[in-house]
């Protein structure tokens, strides 16, 4: 029997939404706007889980220090904003996993470093009836692995992080787990693969959103 917490306070990309396939597509259609050379799947997995500007600064030749930068990352996410529900969808068995921690009572929230506007637009059309806090990166507020934002959804539902627990998957989240001393469960479905997050200090992993309530 795993062990029950009061609060769960979940990743976005790639522990409850499988996003991949719409964060390439605007990332290659901003740097084919600009003449730059496109991404693979691949690349785009591994450049993301520190936020989006983190993400086309993985992505642009040359990073911050390229002069096109602000106009590339501005027109990812106007066709972010546009396109992000185009192929994204939870992955299967979330919305049931989702379903039976709420039939329990359980405290729920998403914190995420994508930005604010898209963590909230994702989380009402997929998640609406089961999350009660969404938060996103936004200025004035640490982004993960700083424990900020995590605090702040702890905050928002009045609870503390005694028998919270967070789930996320990748080394980022493995990270903001240790800085908010909360434990971490490692989802094995996610943008990283098992040994990335052994060595990245992960020390529970599962395989799929069942394993969380069984």
């Amino acid at each position: 029997m795993r062990k029950e917490y009061d609060t769960y306070i979940f990743d976005l990309d790639g522990t409850l939404l499988d996003t991949l396939t719409d964060l390439a597509a605007s990332c290659n259609y901003a740097l084919q706007q600009h003449g730059m050379p496109q991404r693979t799947i691949d690349e785009v997995r591994q450049f993301v889980g520190n936020g989006v500007k983190k993400l086309m600064e993985r992505a642009i030749p040359d990073g911050l220090a390229n002069a096109q930068f602000n106009a590339v990352y501005q027109c990812f996410r106007q066709h972010y904003l546009e396109h992000g529900l185009d192929h994204t969808s939870p992955y299967p068995g979330v919305l049931q996993m989702l379903a039976e921690l709420k039939r329990r009572k359980k405290n729920i929230a998403v914190v995420s470093n994508k930005f604010y506007k898209a963590t909230q637009e994702l989380c009402r059309h997929f998640f609406d009836q089961y999350v009660e806090v969404t938060i996103g990166e936004r200025e004035g507020i640490s982004k993960k692995p700083a424990p900020d934002t995590v605090l702040e959804a702890l905050a928002q539902l009045g609870v503390t992080a005694e028998n919270a627990v967070y789930i996320g998957d990748s080394d980022v989240d493995v990270a903001t787990a240790k800085n908010c001393n909360m434990p971490c469960i490692s989802v094995l479905w996610g943008f990283r693969d098992k040994d990335f997050l052994l060595r990245s200090g992960a020390t529970t992993l599962i395989r799929t959103p069942e394993e969380l309530v069984v």
